[in-house]
């Protein structure tokens, strides 16, 4: 439709011969062709947020109240609050401190969930920082506590974290990713009570070239053990969007590591921009919902009672 209307609006002979309103009619035809078109794109977006942080964990300012404003004023359907726990974390520079009060969470979480109830579904989540000896408490908590959903993440790597420039110090930066993604596959070789796990190439976000010098090609044997390792286990990955805003110009995990999850029969995925500040809700969707659909998927994952759920993109 697009190129007949250009050409009958492009040759005087044209509109002579066969009338002004046949041109009106292509012309209605690719209103219509645009209309459908732009139709389409919202149907893929994105809407729901499954990754999202408030004052309850220790790295965010920004009260609950404000993060489920700004979803409501981008027409999200559902967001997923994932505040951190991250048990024996070490004394920081900024003391940080990455312990959770669970019952205020789940307090507020539910007043506010009711308050927005017919604006929004809101639900109670949690990213779980995963460490060796963690496992038995993790377990005890979430048979105790009703999230709906449970991130393991890998923030510590034997007791630092990529966060902080001494974990690079004096090492190359080859070797402290590789350590990074060992880690990982220590975790989940004795725990699996979390639904997915989180940005798995984290790690790319602080080191001293970033991503640059990072491939999946160049960790292809590590990766491709992680992500045999979780499909196996029925657990899922994430797509976090906060790479984008953290200027690597990929997710985390990068396209190529989604990409390879799919190809090894990996199907569960959620998508979440690891917000902190309002700004940063839904953070790149856009982004997102292309680099699924280059990756083969047609689809993308929430959770509720830990049970997933898969929406068409």
């Amino acid at each position: 439709v697009h190129r007949e209307y250009q050409r009958y609006c492009s040759h005087p002979v044209v509109l002579r011969d066969f009338g002004f309103k046949y041109v009106l009619f292509i012309g209605h035809l690719y209103k219509l062709y645009t209309f459908y078109e732009r139709t389409e794109i919202m149907n893929r977006q994105i809407l729901w947020d499954c990754h999202m942080h408030s004052s309850f964990s220790a790295d965010s300012d920004t009260p609950m109240e404000s993060m489920i404003q700004r979803a409501v004023e981008l027409g999200l359907q559902g967001i997923t609050f994932t505040e951190h726990l991250d048990p024996d974390y070490p004394v920081t520079p900024d003391g940080l401190d990455f312990s959770l009060d669970i019952p205020s969470y789940q307090k507020r979480f539910e007043e506010l969930s009711d308050t927005y109830k017919d604006k929004i579904q809101v639900r109670f989540g949690i990213e779980l920082g995963l460490q060796m000896h963690l496992g038995e408490y993790f377990d005890s908590l979430l048979a105790q506590v009703p999230f709906d959903f449970a991130i393991g993440s890998s923030h510590l790597v034997h007791g630092y974290d990529p966060y902080y420039p001494e974990f690079f110090e004096g090492r190359k930066e080859f070797l402290c990713y590789m350590e990074y993604f060992e880690s990982i596959l220590e975790n989940i070789s004795v725990y699996d009570g979390f639904d997915v796990y989180g940005h798995i190439d984290y790690v790319v976000r602080y080191g001293p070239n970033k991503n640059r010098e990072y491939s999946y090609g160049r960790y292809k044997d590590i990766l491709d053990e992680i992500l045999k390792k979780l499909i196996s286990m029925g657990k899922g990955i994430e797509l976090n969007t906060g790479g984008y805003h953290y200027g690597l110009g990929e997710p985390n995990p990068c396209t190529a590591v989604i990409k390879r999850y799919r190809e090894l029969g990996g199907e569960i995925i959620t998508i979440g921009a690891d917000a902190h500040t309002p700004d940063k809700v839904a953070y790149a969707f856009d982004k997102a919902a292309a680099v699924l659909e280059d990756c083969g998927f047609r689809y993308y994952t929430v959770f509720k009672d830990h049970k997933p759920d898969f929406i068409s993109l």
